[in-house]
């Protein structure tokens, strides 16, 4: 439990000084002596003796991104190490439930539909949710659902979801609306205002906080069902709140940011090479942790090219690698608790 102990605490410093630096990085520098001037200016009420401009790049552009950015970074870590633990599998990601799929459906209708960014959050919103509802009526009976089923049920869901997602974007005009639609799917937060940071932040925080509250039941629940029963833990409604958590956090980031993988399936492992399974100690570290990156991942998407590359691009092009990784040490026990 030592390394576990100061894990949180360094990856939290971590992701504030990234946080700080990634708001001088950008087209239009800010030295990090004024940013931190603006900073306190914001926070204390007092006016800012620097140039305006300054103050509103780094207030109302690229702190809103950040936070955002680090919202739904740490939303997706936390989900993959609950699901992960919860299928007892190193390789099972946010969407193997189906509900990014949904999500995504849900977002690309109010696009295609031309309707406002309220209504494509709670489109995402929504159909993610109704993603859940449809692998809990696949997977409902008598005798309650095995992890293969849900499994099978979120991959037929998301499979179905995916076609309506393409159907979409056959339909949508491909002058205007169908790169508008292409753009979201990618992942991006260049759109990030306070109130799509609101938005993300209530059913990101209230799965987070369940996941947490859920932690010592989490670990029991990684022993398998057999040995939770032992100890008196009902693995069936445990593991139906643990999705339900992750569904909150998934839809919520997705309606934010459009769909961004392989951050529920590469942080969480990597900090489970440090701070070990105990997730009192992973679930907050892995929060920290997967914000960070991605913070760093946007900055990187943002300052790289003149033209902004998509998140979901280039943690494609880290994750890939990371899973070949994983996939040549596992491939003898992926299916072990299939």
């Amino acid at each position: 439990m030592g390394s576990a102990a100061v894990a949180a605490p360094i990856t939290a410093g971590t992701l504030v000084v990234v946080g700080i630096v990634s708001l001088t990085i950008g087209r239009y520098h800010v030295p990090l002596d004024d940013v931190v001037q603006v900073l306190i200016a914001k926070l204390t009420g007092t006016t800012y003796g620097g140039s305006p401009t300054e103050y509103d790049v780094v207030v109302l552009v690229r702190l809103p991104r950040i936070i955002l950015a680090a919202l739904i970074g740490g939303g997706l870590s936390v989900s993959g190490v609950a699901l992960q633990a919860t299928f007892r599998n190193p390789l099972v990601s946010p969407q193997i439930i189906g509900v990014s799929s949904g999500a995504s459906f849900g977002g690309a209708l109010a696009l295609l539909l031309g309707l406002g960014t309220g209504y494509l959050v709670g489109g995402a919103f929504v159909f993610g949710l109704a993603a859940l509802g449809v692998v809990f009526l696949m997977t409902a009976g008598k005798g309650g659902a095995s992890m293969l089923m849900i499994v099978l049920g979120g991959v037929v869901t998301g499979s179905f979801f995916s076609a309506l997602v393409s159907l979409i974007t056959y339909l949508a005009n491909p002058y205007n609306t169908l790169p508008e639609i292409v753009f979201w799917l990618l992942g991006s937060v260049a759109t990030a205002t306070y109130s799509k940071v609101l938005m993300a932040l209530v059913p990101i925080t209230a799965g987070t906080m369940l996941l947490l509250l859920l932690r010592w039941r989490i670990n029991v629940l990684s022993l398998g069902d057999e040995d939770a029963a032992a100890v008196g833990t009902n693995p069936g409604p445990v593991r139906w709140m643990v999705l339900c958590a992750v569904t909150l956090i998934v839809a919520g980031a997705v309606a934010a940011s459009g769909i961004i993988s392989w951050v529920g399936l590469v942080v969480p492992h990597l900090v489970r090479m440090w701070v070990g399974p105990d997730h009192r100690a992973l679930l907050p570290v892995s929060f920290f942790a997967g914000a960070a990156f991605l913070v760093l991942i946007d900055t990187l998407a943002r300052s790289m090219t003149a033209a902004e590359i998509p998140l979901g691009v280039l943690t494609a092009m880290i994750g890939a690698p990371v899973f070949f990784v994983l996939l040549r040490r596992n491939r003898n026990r992926i299916w072990d608790h299939a």
